[in-house]
């Protein structure tokens, strides 16, 4: 087993700090640990001169990072236990620190990108995507609901976009990455070493400009946009089931069979998350109320009954806990954003 320091590679070349996600084997997957010591290079450099910018990258060639550990987060809440709270806690600051960090901080989201790795890289100041990336909230896949402040970013896509990919937890490519504001620069995947090795010389801005030939691909979702800003601008995701099914069209067909087996709770919670979050005028706000979320999920049943399904016996037949949106009361949503009380609650200045 790896230890703290050998799960995320600190180091420095020429005027750049360098993290390197390092749990290939596990698709740098983030614990507790790896999000501290992420942390504390972030504070050593900002007070560093000699440190411009900072690079995130994960190791391996299958991507940045899948999420967070959520075996482990399966392990916590099956056994009641509360540490998985920790580590969303630190895990939001984080968040919360790479957006307002003061200093560029670069994430080279190449490969899959999801969950956690979302929050790690969408709040940077540059968001480079590949040929190879495929970023995704798949949340509620898994009885959970978007954080690491994704109901912020998907909340402000273009139209109802970010309702759609926060429901269906659809994966995009580079080009919808960029449409929906989680990225917004291009390079292909080979030109990343050469990339990385410029950017020991000089700043950010200067490098980009010597790669500013590459064309993006294409962003499917944009011609997409008609029949989901109307079916996802519902109030309801009974409506947005009808809307889907009504409209006659293949893929708004199969984003209705999505949702079908996702958690019925996840999709009320997230959907009513997404709303509140338009609402809220900070990241940090938002994270406030996704650590609420967050919490109540911990202690729900389709946590623990999706990860089993999804990751731990992998035959994807969840039992969802209602297993119909119907029976999901306007009550239960009500009760994961409901107060943590004193000392409980996640709380920025």
């Amino acid at each position: 087993m790896k230890t703290e320091d050998e799960t995320v590679q600190i180091g420095t070349e020429g005027c750049t700090g360098l993290i390197t996600l390092n749990r290939p084997e596990a698709l740098n997957a983030l614990t507790r640990p790896m999000v501290l010591r992420i942390g504390e290079a972030l504070t050593a450099w900002e007070y560093d001169p000699a440190v411009r910018q900072v690079l995130i990258r994960g190791a391996g060639e299958r991507g940045l990072c899948a999420g967070g550990d959520i075996r482990a987060i399966h392990a916590d809440a099956k056994a009641g236990t509360t540490a998985s709270l920790a580590f969303w806690r630190d895990e939001y600051r984080l968040n919360a620190r790479i957006a307002r960090y003061p200093k560029p901080y670069v994430a080279l989201m190449d490969g899959i990108v999801m969950g956690g790795g979302v929050g790690l890289s969408a709040h940077g100041g540059v968001r480079i995507v590949t040929e190879r990336s495929r970023v995704a909230m798949p949340e509620t896949g898994i009885g959970f609901v978007p954080d690491v402040g994704g109901t912020y970013l998907l909340s402000r896509a273009p139209g109802e976009l970010g309702t759609h990919l926060a429901l269906t937890g659809t994966a995009v490519g580079a080009g919808d990455a960029i449409l929906c504001g989680l990225a917004d620069r291009y390079l292909p995947s080979d030109w990343l070493d050469e990339f990385t090795r410029e950017l020991a010389g000089g700043p950010v801005a200067e490098v980009l400009e010597k790669f500013h030939g590459a064309t993006p691909p294409a962003a499917p979702l944009a011609a997409e946009r008609e029949w989901i800003d109307h079916c996802y601008a519902a109030d309801t995701v009974e409506e947005i089931h009808r809307r889907l099914l009504a409209s006659g069209l293949p893929a708004a067909r199969e984003a209705s069979q999505t949702l079908h087996a996702k958690s019925p709770t996840s999709l009320k919670v997230t959907l009513a998350a997404l709303r509140r979050a338009r609402g809220l005028d900070s990241l940090e706000r938002v994270l406030e109320q996704e650590y609420r979320v967050s919490s109540a999920a911990l202690s729900a049943p389709d946590l623990v009954e999706g990860i089993r399904a999804q990751v731990i016996d992998k035959d994807r037949r969840p039992r969802w806990s209602p297993a119909a949106l119907v029976q999901v009361r306007a009550a239960t949503v009500e009760r994961f954003f409901a107060p943590l009380g004193d000392g409980a609650e996640l709380t920025f200045p």
